[in-house]
C-alpha cells in the first residue's frame, strides 16, 4: 500500500493523539508530544486540525506532524519507521514541494527526531542544521520532594489567575481564558495538569502546564514560566518540582521538556529542579 499524507479533521484527531501517546517511550530522542498539540489546542479544536498532519499506510499512521508556526513543521516519526526510506523519502517530496500542502515554498524549518532518516536526506536536499535545543529528563521511579510552596491546581475557576501569570511571563503572549478553556476542552487536556504557585503573601507567582502521555511514559512540561515581577526567588525551581510530582501522580515514568540552549537561565533551573541535562538537538533549515 501507497504511504498517503493526510490531514485528520477534527475527528480524526483522536487517533493522531494516540499514535503520539504510543510513540513515547523513556530512552527515545526529543520529538513532539501529545501535549505538544493540547498546549496547541487552545487555538480549538479546528485549528489543531488543520495544523496536523499524518502519514499513513494501510490505516496505520506511521508519521505525524503539527504546523506550529509559519513554516515550522514539528515531525516525529513511530519507532519502527524511523529509518524506513520509502517513508522517509515521501516526508521528504510532501516537505519540499510547496504543492503539496505541507510546508510553503521559501524558508522553513522542520523538527525530527535524532537519527530519522528523513533528516539525512534532508541534508543531501540542502537543509542545514538550526539552533540548538537542550532536552531534560527527570526520571519519575523515586519520591518527588515538596516544593516549597503553596500549589494550586487550576480549574477553571483559576484560568484567569493561570493567564494572568503566563502573559506576564511571556512577552507577546495572547493566552487568554477564552483560550485556557478550549485547551482544556480538548483531547489531550484528559491527562493534563495546570499548576499555579503562590508566594508567602498569596500572590500567584509561577505556572506550569504538565501533560501526560499515559501510565508508564514520559510527561512533557509545556509550558512553564515565572511572572517577571517574581523572579529570582526560586519560583521556577519550586514549580518545576511540583510538575515532577504532578506527572507522577499521572502515572508518567518521567518528565522531560527542551528549551533553547541560549537559555541559560530555564536550563539552571531545570537542574535545579532535579532534571537530568541531555545531548542537544537541532531542527533543520532552509533558507529563503
Amino acid at each position: 500500500m501507497a504511504i498517503v499524507c493526510g490531514k485528520p479533521g477534527v475527528d480524526g484527531l483522536s487517533e493522531a493523539v494516540s499514535a503520539l501517546r504510543d510513540w513515547q517511550y523513556d530512552t527515545a530522542p526529543m520529538q513532539l508530544h501529545p501535549g505538544d498539540l493540547g498546549w496547541f489546542w487552545r487555538s480549538g479544536a479546528e485549528a489543531t486540525a488543520a495544523a496536523v498532519r499524518t502519514w499513513s499506510r494501510d490505516g496505520q499512521i506511521l508519521a505525524a506532524g503539527l504546523l506550529d508556526g509559519p513554516g515550522l513543521l514539528r515531525l516525529t516519526i513511530a519507532p519502527g519507521a524511523q529509518r524506513e526510506e520509502e517513508l522517509a523519502h515521501r516526508l521528504v517530496e510532501d516537505v519540499t514541494e510547496p504543492e503539496r500542502g505541507v510546508l510553503p515554498r521559501g524558508r522553513a524549518s522542520i523538527e525530527a527526531p535524532m537519527g530519522a532518516l528523513v533528516r539525512d536526506l534532508l541534508f543531501e536536499e540542502g537543509w542545514s542544521a538550526g539552533e540548538p535545543w537542550t532536552s531534560l529528563r527527570r526520571d519519575l521511579s523515586e519520591p518527588v520532594k515538596d516544593p516549597g510552596v503553596r500549589i494550586e491546581v487550576a480549574g477553571p475557576e483559576l484560568a484567569h489567575v493561570f493567564t494572568a501569570v503566563h502573559r506576564s511571563a511571556f512577552d507577546g503572549s495572547k493566552f487568554t481564558e477564552e483560550r485556557w478553556h478550549a485547551m482544556a476542552a480538548g483531547l489531550p487536556y484528559a491527562d493534563a495538569r495546570c499548576l499555579v504557585a503562590y508566594d508567602d503573601q498569596g500572590n500567584a507567582v509561577a505556572t506550569v502546564a504538565v501533560w501526560s502521555a499515559g501510565p508508564g511514559r514520559p510527561g512533557l512540561l509545556e509550558p512553564m514560566g515565572v511572572h517577571r515581577e517574581h523572579r529570582r526567588h526560586g519560583y521556577g525551581e519550586a514549580i518545576t518540582v511540583a510538575a515532577a510530582a504532578a506527572l507522577q501522580e499521572l502515572g508518567s515514568s518521567s518528565a522531560i521538556v527542551c528549551t533553547p540552549s541560549s537559555n541559560i537561565g530555564a536550563i539552571a533551573t531545570y537542574k535545579a529542579a532535579g532534571f537530568q541535562q541531555h545531548p542537544e538537538v537541532r531542527d533543520l533549515y532552509r533558507g529563503a
